[in-house]
């Protein structure tokens, strides 16, 4: 095998590879990456037992081969090789890696014994890749990160008709976001002209995956256009470009949303979120521990305090209230500023219950998007 490429996309490829990468496995050879070269393009395949990647990019090859190197190691070659062309070429039991005055051998890994990637799962549809990651982004915030409790520390991707909906939770909040998708690749698809028919505008499904794995490749998708999204009982999987994906599902049910989100009679809270996001961070300077920010508001704007005995802290805002005089709530501040950044219009909506009771946070400006808190006892 021996190739030409630039050294940009090179490192590039190889860091979307390498995320797969186990840290430790009893099987060495899945610390490698696969790297093969033909008729112009330079495939990087890197997998472990949970998922798999995949990705195709431009290259100049010259003698058409596989090789399989440790992954990391190859990464970091990568990352310090001079900008410009690199030239890769397999000589004898290593691979060499030369840029500029700089050249490197790595020690080939076995190919025999390197397991064959999982396939794609069947094409269900496609999704817009901006649209996804900012969804994956705005929920993510919410998942668990107690190994203890797995299907917790997933995102909730469901699909009914041409709506996908996702969603994540650890218990104290809960975060939904829902936006379009093209099950049938029909009249509207982002490219249905290239686009196989397979799936019906009817399918459903309702999945747990990984927040980390997916929150990842939500972030490769943003700027790639339309992704096709594959999904069987065990895996889901995502294709863009020269990108292929796949992971394995998580066991298990998040708790629905839908009756928690109904609040009823409820108060509504109007504040700017930029300035009260800003007001949460420096308030909560002086809150230790569980200590909570305590946020009343009225018909005139918002008070907030945090702190205890000689250590507080308080700022005022503008705001404005309905359906009550008065409302206290009190939140954990860092889960009130991921909810408020994870928001994107100028004003925040606070759906109010009472003191200890469930909050709901809105954009003004995009009704999909909720974040739900619960509220805790507020200060004395």
């Amino acid at each position: 095998m021996e190739m030409r490429i630039d050294s940009g996309v090179l490192t590039d490829a190889v860091a979307w590879a390498a995320r797969v990468l186990p840290a430790r496995s009893p099987m060495p050879v899945l610390g490698g990456l696969l790297l093969e070269a033909a008729e112009g393009r330079l495939r990087v395949s890197g997998l472990d037992h949970e998922a798999s990647a995949r990705v195709e990019v431009e290259a100049d090859t010259g003698v058409e081969g596989r090789a399989l190197v440790l992954g990391r190691r190859l990464l970091d070659i990568c990352k310090v090789l001079p900008h410009g062309p690199v030239e890769l070429a397999v000589e004898g039991a290593r691979l060499a890696v030369t840029s500029g005055g700089a050249r490197f051998g790595l020690s080939l890994l076995p190919l025999d014994d390197y397991p064959a990637a999982p396939a794609l799962p069947e094409v269900r549809g496609l999704v817009d890749g901006d649209a996804f990651a900012a969804a994956v982004g705005q929920v993510a915030v919410a998942a668990g990160r107690d190994d203890s409790l797995p299907v917790l520390t997933g995102i909730r991707l469901a699909l009914d008709g041409s709506t996908m909906t996702v969603a994540a939770t650890d218990r104290y909040r809960y975060a939904v976001r829902t936006l379009e998708w093209y099950p049938d690749f029909g009249a509207g698809a982002p490219d249905a002209a290239t686009s196989p028919e397979t799936g019906e505008p009817g399918d459903t499904a309702d999945v747990v995956v990984p927040a980390r794995r997916l929150t990842e490749i939500a972030r490769s998708l943003a700027g790639g256009g339309p992704a096709r999204l594959a999904l069987d009982s065990g895996s889901i999987g995502f294709e863009s470009g020269g990108l292929r994906t796949t992971t394995r599902l998580l066991d298990g049910r998040l708790p629905r949303h839908d009756k928690l989100f109904a609040l009823g009679d409820h108060a509504l809270a109007v504040t700017e979120r930029a300035t009260l996001t800003e007001a949460v961070k420096r308030v909560a300077v002086v809150a230790e521990g569980d200590s909570p920010v305590q946020l009343t508001f009225t018909g005139s704007g918002v008070h907030l305090q945090a702190g205890y005995e000689d250590d507080v802290a308080s700022q005022r805002l503008p705001g404005s209230l309905s359906g009550a005089d008065s409302m206290t709530v009190a939140f954990n501040p860092g889960y009130l500023l991921d909810a408020l950044t994870s928001l994107d219009a100028p004003e925040v909506r606070f759906h109010l219950l009472g003191p200890g009771q469930r909050a709901l946070l809105t954009d003004a400006e995009d009704p999909a998007h909720r974040h739900l808190l619960m509220s805790v006892k507020p200060l004395v």
